[in-house]
């Protein structure tokens, strides 16, 4: 089951979820990736401040797009 930021409500705030671990498998197939190879997010950043996020879990972020109207950004979650 995702769970969702939901204490950091601005605008400039994307939504921040964080994946299962099925989920994360899903998105690695899809994009026939390693963990390795994504952006990494803090996991000390303000907007994963009040979800239970640990190491190595996967965040998706999605942001508002004008073209697409909505774009997924994945980020691990890192330490340091």
């Amino acid at each position: 089951m995702t769970e969702a930021s939901q204490e950091i409500r601005h605008f400039l705030v994307p939504e921040h979820i964080r994946l299962t671990d099925e989920e994360k498998k899903e998105v690695l197939e899809k994009y026939n990736i390693s963990i390795k190879q994504l952006p990494m997010i803090n996991i000390s950043d303000t907007a994963l401040k009040n979800m239970s996020v640990k190491v190595n879990d996967l965040v998706m972020i999605k942001r508002s797009s004008p073209t697409a109207k909505e774009t997924n950004y994945y980020r691990v979650v890192v330490d340091g």
